[in-house]
């Protein structure tokens, strides 16, 4: 690529007034909300808790940027929309950013090489070697590596510390995805459903919050690890809010495995309602249901006819039996089938659950009380979590697995899902009750994170001025507000 050398841009006069822009503002900043996010951290210690899952063996006497400083400089870059290490070769100058990663000199002042002052955060190359390093051990370059099992953990526990202590009964949501690659990674498949190499991640959310992201290859069924994920993530969930909290495990027809439902089934407090996939068996149990919606539905389009109304789309009905396989569960269980007419198509669907209806604390929980409610306001509910798929892979850049090792490729999951556990609390903390409250991470950041900047350091102080003209103001206010309190 050719680089661009011109100084100065030109563009159409306003009135007899030229209109020149250039790069030559110095010390300003388009991430003014980074402060925010800041405050998020400081008053989780995520970061620094992230940190203390690598070990570091170089030498400290050469080491210029701490490895608290960058973890926090990758997790904050994610969170501001910068995907690209090769962004922070820019970044690096910016002293907002600098003195919200904890560098106590935001100017780069005091860097050993003359090259580097001015430039006060790691570039590129040290982002580079930090993710691969971590995901390599041993070689002569490979000076920091990542405990693998205590980021999982730590991702575990600081999600669950999200989770209201009052809560009563909580959703999990189990969900794969695909996360196409188009290189020569390590561990690529093909993957026949989504006709394309990919890898299969693994997410787990209790609402907005993230509990478990796992990198998996794609030759392999799309519930793998939920029975090892669920063994952690349960009791994790008794020992902070108690074995009296009621869990129930939601998920597509992906995650309805007999292991699965029978190892939920032995546990006291936890439940599942799973999808099921369709078979010729369920329709047979499923076609009485049919007929009746079939003479209703006629019916009612042959009312709509004679009154002059538009044709209704579609018509439903619910039915509910047991139903086992004939070899692959160990014992029969509760089916929900849903019998709808769309338009001249049948569309049969069905779910099956350990919930009975008659549980003591489901009364008041309209969503639970009837096998309709079942699968229309809670099942269907899902759709939710798939949402929070989509802000972490488009918002976040979780898709960007595009080093060659799978070890690597895992660790830039974990800091793209770090980046959302933290505006996930920002949201939740800071700004309940705002025009944000219910915004998407990508609204968030737009809105409220991009606000133009001029920062002056001196000795005393860091002084950040924001834009005058900023809209949210109200909003940055109560957000700084609740953050410091």
């Amino acid at each position: 690529m050719t680089e661009c050398n011109q100084q100065t841009f030109g563009f159409q006069a306003l009135g007899s007034r030229r209109v020149e822009a250039d790069f030559s503002g110095g010390h300003l900043s388009s991430d003014g909300g980074v402060l925010l996010l800041r405050e998020m951290d400081r008053h989780l210690g995520l970061c620094d808790k992230l940190a203390r899952c690598f070990s570091d063996t170089r030498n400290q006497s050469f080491v210029e940027h701490t490895l608290p400083v960058m973890i926090r400089q990758r997790v904050l870059g994610l969170a501001l929309g910068y995907e690209d290490l090769n962004d922070h070769d820019r970044l690096r100058s910016d002293p907002l950013l600098a003195a919200a990663c904890g560098n106590p000199d935001p100017l780069g002042e005091s860097r050993r090489h003359e090259q580097d002052q001015g430039k006060a955060l790691a570039g590129k190359s040290t982002l580079n070697r930090l993710e691969l390093g971590a995901a390599q051990k041993g070689g002569k370059y490979r000076r920091i590596n990542a405990d693998a099992h205590a980021i999982s953990t730590l991702l575990l526990e600081e999600g669950v510390r999200a989770i209201p202590r009052q809560s009563q009964v909580i959703v999990l949501d189990f969900d794969a995805t695909d996360d196409p690659i188009h290189g020569n990674q390590e561990d690529r498949f093909f993957h026949g459903y989504y006709r394309e190499y990919c890898y299969l991640p693994l997410y787990c959310f209790c609402g907005d919050i993230p509990l478990w992201s796992e990198l998996r290859k794609s030759d392999r069924d799309a519930s793998r690890g939920t029975l090892e994920a669920l063994q952690k993530i349960i009791p994790a969930i008794h020992q902070r809010l108690g074995d009296e909290i009621i869990i129930i495990v939601r998920g597509d027809s992906g995650f309805c495995r007999d292991d699965i439902m029978a190892w939920i089934e032995s546990q006291p407090g936890v439940h599942y309602v799973f999808g099921l996939a369709r078979n010729a068996r369920l329709q047979v149990l499923l076609d009485p249901e049919f007929e009746n919606v079939r003479a209703a539905h006629a019916a009612a389009c042959e009312l709509a006819r004679l009154e002059g109304r538009e044709q209704p789309g579609s018509s439903r009905g619910f039915a509910e039996f047991e139903y086992r396989t004939k070899d692959s569960w160990s014992r029969a269980r509760r089916v929900i089938g849903k019998a709808e007419i769309t338009g001249d198509k049948d569309n049969p669907r069905f779910i099956v659950t350990d919930l009975t209806g008659d549980e003591p604390w489901a009364k008041d929980l309209p969503a639970l009380a009837s096998g309709r409610n079942l699968y229309e306001k809670f099942y269907c509910a899902r759709g939710d979590m798939e949402n929070r798929i989509k802000e972490q892979q488009l918002d976040l850049f979780a898709d960007r697995t595009s080093t060659t090792l799978f070890r690597s490729n895992q660790m830039r999951l974990w800091f793209s899902t770090f980046a959302y556990l933290l505006l996930a609390r920002l949201r939740g903390v800071a700004l309940r009750g705002t025009v944000l409250a219910r915004a998407t991470v990508g609204t968030i950041r737009l809105r409220l994170l991009k606000v133009a900047a001029m920062v002056k350091v001196s000795v005393r102080r860091v002084h950040v001025r924001l834009a005058g003209a900023f809209p949210l103001q109200a909003v940055f206010a109560t957000a700084r507000e609740r953050l410091m309190t």
